[in-house]
């Protein structure tokens, strides 16, 4: 079968690790392209994902929140999931950094 995103490559059925927020969640069933190296989780693959990524209290940290103000500055609300995974705490000091105009990181 031809690759769905460059249409070039063939699509051979391996065992890939999968990580989440830099934890891996396992081994599972995929192909990959021979060309492009894009791979494509099958359906089950990506339930049994679901189910390690629930598992380890990972799934959902990704999330919306709104942009606030504090005095003259801005600031941004942290979940407490989000708080709890990086083990933050008020007061702890971090660098906040663009990687580009529509993205920024910090970094502990």
């Amino acid at each position: 079968m031809k690759c769905y995103e460059c249409e070039k490559g063939e699509l051979k059925k391996k065992n890939i690790e999968y990580y989440q927020y830099g934890i891996s969640l396992g081994t599972f069933e995929a192909e990959v392209c021979s060309n492009c190296n894009e791979t494509f989780f099958t359906a089950e693959s990506m339930e049994k994902i679901e189910k390690e990524s629930k598992k380890k209290g990972l799934f959902g940290l990704g999330t919306k929140t709104r942009i606030g103000t504090s005095g003259t500055a801005l600031d941004v609300k942290l979940p407490k999931a989000l708080v709890d995974f990086m083990n933050l705490e008020k007061g702890k000091e971090v660098i906040i950094e663009p990687i580009d105009k529509k993205r920024f990181q910090i970094v502990l």
